[in-house]
């Protein structure tokens, strides 16, 4: 019975959002924290909660938020592919850039939503788990810092497990290659989608309706 249970498990894994194996997590150097800057009058913000495709999601639904992009951020290899980080040696995580209208929604917003659509108390997300897609917000500035470390205070007491939310400054974000953008929206009938995906995303939607994008 444990042989067909990790067979079938094997089986889900491949068609998810990664088939390589993710074990390693070589941290990146702590450096002081790269600001980002835009002439639109709109900013970035940096997530990491599991598989990309479903945090894109997640967050491209919610009001202010004018795109997700998926890519890897967090570790030293430079131009990283899907495949590299997957397998654990970069250090890198799925990682989305998300950007915003801070007019119509707040960064402190952004770290509801984060929290708010996963579980942080684990080595990722179900089924994926290990350090590409381990939980991790990278910050900016000493003011979005405050806010990410006051934030993970509150989400700890909701919790009876440690929150195990990385908090480390934002350095240089890599974009993932052009089919994992979009994925779940291109793709809504590939199983993962069906199955993990989207689940997901309507469970954040059902939690926070006054958030959604009409």
């Amino acid at each position: 019975m444990k042989i067909i249970s990790i067979v079938i498990f094997s089986i889900f894994q491949l068609v998810g959002c990664s088939n390589v194996s993710k074990q390693k997590n070589t941290a990146s150097i702590l450096l002081p924290p790269v600001q980002t800057q835009r002439e639109d009058g709109l900013k970035s913000a940096y997530f990491g909660s599991g598989c990309f495709w479903c945090v894109e999601a997640v967050f491209e639904s919610v009001i202010g938020v004018k795109e997700a992009i998926s890519g890897y951020a967090g570790g030293l290899t430079k131009n990283p592919t899907y495949k590299q980080v997957g397998s654990g040696n970069t250090g890198h995580a799925e990682v989305v850039k998300v950007i915003y209208n801070p007019e119509k929604i707040s960064f402190e917003t952004l770290l509801k939503v984060y929290y708010g659509s996963q579980n942080p108390t684990t080595y990722g997300q179900a089924p994926d788990f290990g350090s590409a897609y381990r939980s991790v917000i990278f910050y900016q500035n000493q003011l979005e810092k405050e806010l990410v470390e006051a934030y993970k205070i509150k989400a700890q007491a909701t919790y009876d497990k440690k929150v195990r939310t990385e908090i480390l400054p934002f350095q240089v974000f890599w974009k993932a290659e052009a089919y994992h953008q979009d994925y779940e929206r291109l793709n809504p009938n590939y199983p993962y989608v069906v199955k993990v995906s989207k689940p997901r995303l309507e469970r954040f939607k059902k939690k926070f309706p006054e958030l959604i994008k009409k």
